[in-house]
């Protein structure tokens, strides 16, 4: 496969109905490396906040031996553009985990990763993440895409998204979306929050 060969979905009308759609949905490319879940920090003092974790996210992406503290970059388990992501904990209710294949679960945030180099995209999902969780967002949206990257054979941000999402302790599942909001280019995530217990609701 030609490098920066892009899946035929993501391309010509469908391809430029989609991004519409996001954008309708609230769902926006972030210009700045900064995650933005959707609304602007409500205060000063929230701002401080999140700038700090943003600081201490890229400050600490590596340990000793270069492994990212959250996520990690290096092998993982090449997925195509097509292939369906499917991940939850053992113990997630079989009817939650269907509820959210559905697309029943409303997602309260949205990233969209296209355009972002592999660092990059860890950096920002991981301060996504964690705002979500701040925020106490029970369901989120990540927009991965489909593409084939530089010299590789294979879809990068999706296969490292499908990677790094399962090492998140507070992310109970995910799934690939319906196909209006994505379909196999993105994924709803289901996260644990402080003071919710999405296993029960």
């Amino acid at each position: 496969m030609p490098p920066n060969h892009d899946d035929s979905s993501d391309t010509g009308d469908d391809f430029n109905a989609f991004r519409a759609a996001l954008k309708q949905a609230g769902v926006r490319k972030i210009t700045t490396n900064r995650a933005d879940p959707g609304r602007k920090p409500v205060d000063q003092e929230e701002q401080a906040r999140l700038a700090a974790r943003r600081a201490a996210a890229s400050e600490t992406s590596t340990d000793t031996l270069g492994t990212p503290s959250r996520t990690t970059d290096g092998q993982v388990e090449p997925v195509t553009p097509s292939q369906l992501l499917d991940f939850a904990v053992p113990d997630l209710p079989y009817r939650q985990r269907q509820r959210l294949k559905r697309g029943e679960i409303a997602w309260e945030a949205g990233l969209d990763l296209h355009g972002y180099t592999l660092e990059q995209a860890r950096i920002e999902l991981e301060s996504f993440i964690d705002d979500a969780i701040a925020r106490r967002s029970r369901c989120v949206l990540v927009v991965h895409g489909k593409a084939w990257t530089g010299m590789a054979d294979h879809p990068i941000i999706k296969s490292h998204v499908n990677a790094w999402l399962r090492q998140w302790p507070d992310v109970l599942a995910f799934t690939s979306s319906l196909e209006l909001d994505g379909g196999s280019g993105a994924v709803y995530v289901l996260l644990r929050s402080k003071g919710r217990d999405p296993l029960l609701d």
